[in-house]
């Protein structure tokens, strides 16, 4: 049962080598006791558990049936790593030498077959390739053995030392053979080319898996290793994981930003790109906040570091992706079932075949029975069954980081496929979240740029949540806020105040600018009439006896909201607005984007109420918020998105984030989803049916109508293919445009 107190870690693990492994790793740790829940991702060799009992312990666990849990070091993925690359090259060097010592084997095998003195020649060299170089097949086979469990070593081991042990006899006492009227064959040839063709296959396949984390690989490459400290001594320069919160850190031009944090002295330009996918640089200043991973540009600047380490941004984003590629898609639960009863079936059809060749064979019987038995062995190796979905799930996730999509785990990648009915939240959503002062009319005879400075200098003491607006208009327009004599915030109408040659100024709404008898000019009546029609706030600036000024303030619709909402519905899908707003703004907004279905003026609780509404009706909902007052409707919805920008609940909640919070990743996400599982069903179809082909031609099942059979090593090639086959088309999705 699961607890949020448990331990919840992900641990590397050495030693697998095919789906069945994968299963025998969950089997044998959720076998031993304080552990909970493990699952394993057998296209990055790791395992998540969930447990209350010792690293030591699922150690132990997993060594004594021939796996091992890497949990020492500081950094165990690291350790993964490097020993990963030593065994690609200890695979390297196996697999040479097996090719070589392999190659005079099969000549003398396929052309040499009645020279007797090849016999022994073929033995000689036989023996370090499957007892040295395969040697790792009959150690795994073993440990397997004394759980009663099987793999794919299991089925490598039985069928390349059956195939040596009867060719050694062969070759010693080929008098018991020719004594009783039999002719002694030997397949020497057969188990050298199947170890050498599996430790190929494996070479390819690693080679080929190891593709489909390069974008897990950008992503970490954009982590500072070193960093400026700022220090009562001086600049000193240290390794990342000494920062601490509160540092204050320097940062030279074209460095990275080592973590996150906000500016205290000095400006520059940033390039953000990884978190907006924008290519224009942000400019920094005193105040602005700066994340790690992003590029500084010409600039010097200092920082204090606000957050470090795992709480970063860039951190974060790393996590969710290797959480997420980690995850199973529903589909593959399916598989790790079939996987682990494969091999055992396996067995029992080879042995079956042996038997009724033996019986059925005539003159050859056991030679064409020890021949077919051992290349259902071979042929049924069910690493392609294994490799079809990981390696989909974790291109499909790679793929979505780079277009500044998060998907937090394989069952969202499926899900987003159905869905018919998407709710979209307005703030923050459609629109940007920030109001703006989107236009100004002026009276005649106003001084524009000396009445500038006096609304700065007003609402720089309001506390309205429309002044912070019109205070950044000013900025933007360089203005200087004016000095001011008295000041006073009149309760739910405005504000006024005096300058110090005694003039007088009002902003507020119309009622203050009536109540203080204020003469307002038509043509700015009239504008106002027109933003109030469309949905935004006017705001009404008054000097001396009339109003001088009126200002529009709205929050803008984001630039690609429309076009994104189009390409939705054209998949089909119905997209709904719920918004907390009032209903004129709503049917503004809603209108400019080409939605017909909005519902106004909800508290969070309604839209949680709508989404179970629609589902209900049998709809496959999603959600897409960004705030708090989202959480609870994202929770329940059938799929979850959430704004990069929102709030880090919201975020947590979701299954999807848009790290630049632009929806048009929504339609790419929705098609990368369409690809990803499409691509899982032709790997699944693929392996699904070489087995369905191959084991019974290997059995021995065209022999009747051709006097074919498939020699063994020949059934190698074909298994060692099927994977690389696999794992290849996984990664045909890296090219694909998701636009």
């Amino acid at each position: 049962m699961s607890n949020s107190n448990h331990k919840k870690q992900t641990f590397p693990v050495s030693g697998m080598s095919c789906a069945a492994c994968a299963s025998s790793v969950e089997s044998v740790l959720e076998q031993t006791d304080g552990v909970y829940k493990a699952e394993v991702n057998f296209a990055d060799h790791s395992v998540r558990v969930e447990y209350d009992t010792t690293d030591d312990e699922l150690r132990s666990a997993l060594q004594a049936v021939g796996y091992d849990l890497i949990t020492d070091g500081e950094d165990p993925f690291e350790k993964q790593k490097e020993e990963k690359q030593a065994a690609y090259l200890a695979l390297q060097r196996k697999t040479l030498g097996a090719a070589l010592l392999t190659l005079p084997v099969f000549i003398i095998g396929m052309f040499f077959m009645s020279w007797t003195p090849g016999r022994w020649i073929s033995l000689v060299l036989s023996a370090p390739v499957v007892f040295y170089f395969g040697r790792q097949f009959f150690i795994q086979a073993a440990k397997q053995a004394r759980r009663g469990l099987a793999n794919m070593d299991s089925l490598v081991a039985l069928s390349t030392g059956i195939a040596f042990i009867f060719s050694a006899f062969n070759t010693i006492a080929p008098e018991f053979w020719t004594s009783r009227g039999f002719q002694p064959h030997v397949y020497f040839e057969a188990a050298t080319v199947i170890i050498t063709f599996i430790l190929a296959g494996r070479l390819l396949e690693e080679r080929a898996k190891s593709q489909t984390t390069s974008a897990l690989k950008k992503l970490m490459s954009l982590q500072a290793d070193t960093l400026t400290l700022i220090t009562d001594s001086g600049d000193q320069e240290v390794p990342i994981d000494q920062v601490q919160v509160g540092d204050h850190i320097r940062v030279k031009p074209g460095e990275k930003i080592p973590v996150d944090g906000e500016v205290t002295a000095g400006q520059s330009y940033i390039d953000e790109s990884m978190i907006s996918g924008e290519p224009e640089a942000v400019k920094k200043r005193s105040g602005d906040t700066v994340f790690a991973g992003t590029i500084n540009q010409k600039g010097s600047f200092e920082f204090r570091a606000e957050k470090v380490g795992s709480s970063t941004l860039l951190s974060q984003i790393i996590d969710r992706v290797k959480s997420a590629q980690g995850s199973k898609a529903p589909v593959q639960k399916l598989v790790d079932k079939i996987a682990s009863i494969f091999v055992p079936v396996v067995i029992f059809i080879s042995i079956i075949t042996f038997v009724v060749w033996f019986s059925i064979g005539g003159e050859a019987a056991f030679s064409r029975a020890l021949m077919t038995s051992i290349s259902v062995l071979v042929v049924a190796c069910p690493c392609a069954l294994g490799l079809a979905t990981p390696t989909a799930i974790m291109v499909g996730i790679g793929k979505g980081a780079e277009n500044q999509i998060l998907i937090q785990d394989a069952q969202s990648l499926q899900i987003a496929r159905t869905i018919d009915t998407l709710i979209l939240d307005k703030t923050g959503t459609i629109t940007e979240g920030r109001p703006t002062v989107s236009q100004i009319a002026w009276a005649e005879s106003s001084n524009r740029k000396d009445l500038l400075s006096i609304i700065m200098a007003m609402e720089a003491r309001s506390e309205h949540p429309l002044a912070q607006a019109i205070l950044r208009h000013c900025k933007e327009k360089g203005i200087a806020p004016a000095k001011l004599s008295s000041f006073d915030s009149l309760t739910g109408e405005g504000i006024k105040a005096q300058t110090v040659d005694g003039e007088k100024f009002w902003i507020g709404k119309k009622a203050l600018m009536e109540q203080e008898d204020l003469h307002l000019p038509n043509d700015l009546l009239e504008k106002a009439k027109s933003w109030q029609a469309e949905a935004q706030t006017v705001v009404y600036f008054g000097h001396n006896n009339e109003v001088s000024a009126v200002l529009a303030i709205a929050d803008r619709i984001k630039e690609h909201s429309a076009q994104a909402i189009a390409q939705i519905q054209k998949k089909g899908i119905e997209v709904i607005m719920l918004t907390g707003d009032q209903e004129a703004t709503a049917q503004a907004v809603s209108q400019k984007v080409g939605i017909t279905a909005y519902k106004a003026g909800l508290m969070p609780s309604d839209k949680a109420e709508e989404v179970i509404r629609l589902q209900q009706k049998g709809r496959k909902v999603a959600m897409v918020g960004d705030g708090i007052n989202d959480s609870e409707a994202l929770a329940l919805a059938d799929l979850s998105i959430a704004m990069g920008h929102g709030s880090d609940i919201a975020m947590d909640v979701a299954d999807i984030t848009l790290v630049t919070s632009n929806l048009r990743h929504i339609p790419q996400a929705l098609k990368l989803s369409q690809l990803t599982v499409r691509g899982i069903y032709q790997n699944l179809f693929w392996a699904f049916i070489y087995n369905l082909i191959g084991i019974p031609i290997a059995a021995g099942l065209l022999y009747p109508f051709t006097g074919f059979l498939l020699d063994p090593m020949l059934a190698a090639g074909a298994m060692a293919l099927s994977s690389v086959s696999v794992v290849l088309n996984s990664l045909r999705l890296k090219n694909i445009s998701l636009n």
